[in-house]
């Protein structure tokens, strides 16, 4: 008896010349539905539609028509139990070898703007996810296919059993992993659709937490060389890597702090970062003095370091960068001329940011012992209309300005957090010290290594001060004025510190915990 293969997709690439070679190499009859029966036709192959094969109609629109005992019967009935296939030869069930199936385009549908609610549901699968299903189960016997990247690989396997067993248990993996996604998609959805009001459910935060992302590429290893890893989701889809060696797990990390760092800005800016802390930030009226600053408040952590640029990478800042010792430089785009200059270091990493700088992130998951932790991506400053100055003196035009350019750096650096800073450049910076007076200690000595005059700076504190000290140190490296989230039992000290200095400062309202 010629061996069945009932093929039922919504993707057809490849599926005519797979459709070919199952007939004319392998001797399989083919059965099939709707859409994908008339293109089989069309290819002149021999195909029964389902409705001749089950001898029953397609009805309600097409929602009922592979959901019959003589489609799940020929997947499920196992070979090598003589009742379940004496129960098919009495009910003249055929047992089916192969499916190929691909669900009607649900997540596709629901990223649309403006996607009416009935159109979503009528893109959710039934029959589709219940042949996939049944299919895997019995995939000792079946074949099931929900991907057409596989098209080759099953053919390749067909005339030798051994490798087919093992690719049937591959590909019934990956069925279950497409069915879980795709139930997922449809129940976030639906959660965003309610139509009484769970506040939990529709802030983002729903009663059960589902994560289901494709693997994007396994990591050669973790942070360290012991630990393994990988990367899930569409991070490739923001990025295009133009050369250099593949990205490790922190090239990632770094690449991620970069982009949301460097997306705070518009006048041209460039960041440089180390471990996902900026250790330098300017901005200035071309890309090279934005260099130029950025470079200069810190010539040796950029060593092995990340630079990130906002406007398009020309000659004369590759000129600048290319005997630096840098893993990845990330630009909206490169100038032909600088792609000539960085092209000899062949271990260098250039990155395009394909969706553009600053890339969107509704949340941030962060597994923890039992469990994950989610919360909505820090995406804002704060409403700067609200900032109040809380001393006696005003910071001066300059000075403000100078205060929201460290206020946006300072948010991206990890807690304890402090940057020093003087117009559009940052002149000191220090990150994740236990205590918040070490990272002001560390950012005027990185300054004073620097040789950068803190004498008329500004600094930025992304959360209170809890004691007078941070701000006394900061008004003794010549600071004049300062920003900071304010709300400390001793704010009165503070500023009394920062009046007794003719410092002004700065009370934002909001903090920037990085951890």
């Amino acid at each position: 008896m010629a061996k069945l293969a009932l093929l039922s997709v919504s993707d057809k690439r490849g599926l005519v010349d797979f459709a070919t070679a199952l007939v004319q190499q392998h001797g399989y009859k083919l059965i099939s539905t709707g859409g994908t029966a008339k293109l089989l036709a069309e290819a002149k192959l021999p195909v029964t539609e389902v409705s001749s094969h089950t001898g029953f109609p397609e009805m309600m629109e097409g929602r009922v028509k592979t959901l019959h005992p003589k489609i799940h019967g020929g997947l499920l009935a196992r070979r090598d139990k003589s009742d379940h296939l004496a129960a098919a030869k009495q009910h003249g069930i055929d047992l089916i070898d192969l499916v190929v199936v691909n669900l009607y385009p649900f997540e596709q549908t629901v990223a649309k703007p403006h996607v009416e609610f009935e159109e979503a549901i009528e893109n959710i699968d039934i029959g589709g996810p219940s042949m996939l299903r049944s299919a895997a189960k019995n995939h000792e016997s079946v074949t099931v296919v929900c991907d057409p990247s596989d098209y080759g690989a099953v053919l390749a396997a067909l005339n030798d059993a051994s490798a087919l067993s093992a690719l049937r248990r591959k590909l019934a993996l990956k069925v279950f992993q497409r069915t879980g996604s795709y139930d997922t998609a449809i129940a976030r959805y639906l959660e965003g659709q309610m139509a009484e009001p769970d506040m939990e459910a529709l802030s983002g935060f729903p009663a059960t937490y589902n994560l289901s992302l494709k693997k994007a590429q396994s990591l050669r290893y973790g942070e360290n060389p012991h630990q393994k890893a990988a990367l899930y989701g569409t991070f490739h889809e923001h990025f295009q890597q133009l050369q250099g060696k593949e990205l490790s797990y922190n090239n990632i990390l770094d690449i991620t702090s970069a982009t949301y760092l460097i997306g705070e800005f518009e006048r041209p800016t460039v960041a440089i970062l180390k471990h996902t802390n900026p250790c330098g930030v300017g901005s200035a009226d071309t890309l090279l003095g934005a260099w130029e600053k950025a470079y200069a408040t810190d010539r040796q952590a950029p060593f092995g370091g990340i630079i990130v640029v906002n406007q398009t990478l020309g000659q004369d800042v590759a000129e600048q960068i290319k005997d630096i010792f840098t893993e990845v430089i990330i630009a909206p785009r490169f100038s032909d001329e600088a792609r000539a200059i960085f092209a000899k270091k062949k271990s260098l990493r250039l990155m395009i940011a394909k969706e553009g700088l600053g890339a969107d992130a509704l949340q941030e998951v962060r597994s923890v012992v039992g469990g994950v932790l989610v919360q909505d991506r820090n995406r804002t400053l704060g409403n700067v209309s609200e900032f109040k100055c809380v001393t006696k003196r005003q910071p001066t035009p300059e000075e403000w300005a100078a205060l929201l350019f460290a206020w946006k750096v300072c948010k991206h650096v990890k807690s304890n957090a402090i940057v020093y800073g003087r117009g559009e450049q940052t002149l000191g910076v220090g990150a994740g010290q236990m205590a918040r007076v070490d990272s002001s200690r560390i950012a005027v000595w990185k300054a004073g290594e620097a040789k950068l005059d803190l004498r008329g700076s500004i600094m930025a504190s992304e959360a209170l001060f809890p004691f007078a000290d941070g701000l006394i140190a900061a008004g003794e490296a010549g600071a004049t004025a300062a920003i900071q989230p304010g709300g400390a039992i001793r704010d009165e000290e503070i500023i009394k510190a920062a009046d007794e200095r003719g410092m002004a400062m700065v009370f934002t309202g909001i903090r920037h915990f990085k951890h």
